[in-house]
């Protein structure tokens, strides 16, 4: 980890074209799949941050073989199940692999320990624990669900379950656990959540069906199937091309593109919002990889306008909110962003977080219990200030992205955070012009 400050000054324009790392969910899943399934799972583009990697290691832990055979490139040769693993289960800062892992092994009869970073630790489970219960898994915990936790599983029996909230995590963590409960499982989301688990699980061969019925949509997945190893193509996260695009479109004069973004529907939230406030946004050659679409998105400096994101587009864009707040902070007039309260309890409070570091940096900012809204004027924010990130990477990304357009330089502490989910950031965000540096 760096424990180094990193800043970021307004410069020249951004110009070239860039590639980001492979998309985490989909990483997640590809690992976690092909330990699962039996046979060899080949997977191009995985994106290689510490979240992932704490997967791989985890997959290994559980009877896997994982081979790193070049960047990006990695086979898993599964064995169709898991094996209890010998040691305690380390996930990092990973929520999205604790959870989805959690669900994975409860379908085999094994005990598991699972831990994490201090940030991890301080993260609910209780959203996992409480379906998986139901279905028949026990745990020991510390208060709240909390790692470090004791997952016992095995004999799970049949669920139909509503979610209490819209929840990719949590629908995916019951996906998997199902394939190995009697009788399968059926969940139903309030608002489409991201799809990947059941596009992958449909690739692996599973016996998975969805349907939309009274503005629901309800996913069936049926038991005793057996998984098959398979070739997977990671798209570029839409979550980390946020940061370059944004970067085009608050500093005068640029033009960036970024190559292969993923282009699911339920991941392009931040993009209709940005495209709302009137950024100029094109996406060019749109092809399909292992299911999913992608295509190059090109970003122009724009002169962008608050708006009022609608609440339920918050699961298509959680993890874009911090970024879309640095984008308010240029824009003239108010963006209110509701209906994110899932923010709270990410890596940290995103909301609390992004709220003291913008107004550190001259902008108006107001918190709600559910959301915040960002007072623009038009205006490039004054900056100037060191922002504390709590060791998060998205909140310490944004800031350095606001520097880049800001009127004085914007320094955030703890960046060693940043390659969790976006290993060399910085290099790529300079091979584009941006001025960011230690300071």
């Amino acid at each position: 980890m760096i424990d180094a400050v990193l800043s970021a000054s307004p410069g020249a324009a951004l110009r070239g074209s860039v590639r980001v790392p492979g998309d985490k969910s989909i990483s997640h899943r590809a690992l976690i799949l092909g330990a699962m399934a039996m046979g060899r799972t080949t997977v191009e583009g995985l994106l290689e941050g510490e979240d992932v990697l704490a997967t791989a290691r985890a997959m290994e832990a559980f009877g896997a073989a994982v081979t790193r055979e070049g960047v990006g490139k990695w086979t898993i040769e599964g064995r169709g199940a898991f094996v209890e693993p010998t040691d305690i289960i380390d996930c990092g800062n990973a929520g999205t692999g604790v959870r989805l892992i959690m669900g994975a092994m409860a379908g085999y009869p094994i005990t598991a320990t699972f831990t994490g970073d201090a940030s991890l630790r301080k993260r609910p489970m209780g959203r996992v624990l409480e379906p998986l219960g139901k279905m028949g898994a026990t745990w020991l915990s510390r208060e709240g669900g909390r790692l470090p936790l004791t997952l016992k599983g095995g004999e799970l029996g049949h669920l139909d379950y509503t979610l209490p909230m819209a929840s990719a995590q949590v629908k995916s963590a019951v996906l998997l656990a199902g394939l190995h409960a009697k009788g399968g499982v059926t969940v139903t989301e309030p608002e489409p959540t991201r799809d990947h688990t059941e596009r992958m699980l449909t690739a692996f061969g599973a016996a998975l069906t969805v349907t939309d019925h009274n503005d629901r949509r309800v996913i069936t997945l049926g038991a005793g199937g057996q998984l098959t190893g398979s070739p997977v193509t990671v798209p570029g996260d839409p979550s980390s091309a946020a940061f370059p695009i944004v970067a085009a479109l608050i500093t005068p004069g640029s033009e960036v593109t970024v190559e292969g973004v993923m282009l699911n529907a339920l991941r392009t939230g931040l993009f209709d919002t940005l495209r709302e406030m009137g950024a100029d946004l094109t996406i060019t050659n749109r092809r399909d990889a292992s299911g999913e679409e992608l295509g190059d998105i090109t970003a122009r400096h724009s002169t962008l306008k608050g708006v009022v994101v609608p609440p339920g587009r918050a699961p298509s864009m959680i993890d874009e909110y911090p970024i879309l707040a640095v984008a308010a902070a240029f824009a003239t007039g108010d963006t209110v962003m509701r209906g994110v309260g899932e923010m709270r309890v990410k890596e940290s409070d995103r909301i609390a977080l992004m709220a003291r570091g913008l107004e550190a940096c001259g902008v108006d900012v107001e918190e709600e219990p559910e959301g915040f809204i960002v007072h623009g004027t038009g205006q490039p924010p004054r900056g100037g200030a060191l922002v504390e990130t709590a060791g998060d990477h998205r909140i310490a990304m944004s800031h350095l992205i606001l520097g880049l357009a800001a009127r004085e330089a914007v320094r955030v502490d703890e960046p060693g955070m940043i390659a969790t989910s976006f290993p060399g950031f910085a290099d790529m965000m300079r091979g584009l012009g941006a001025h960011i540096g230690e300071a």
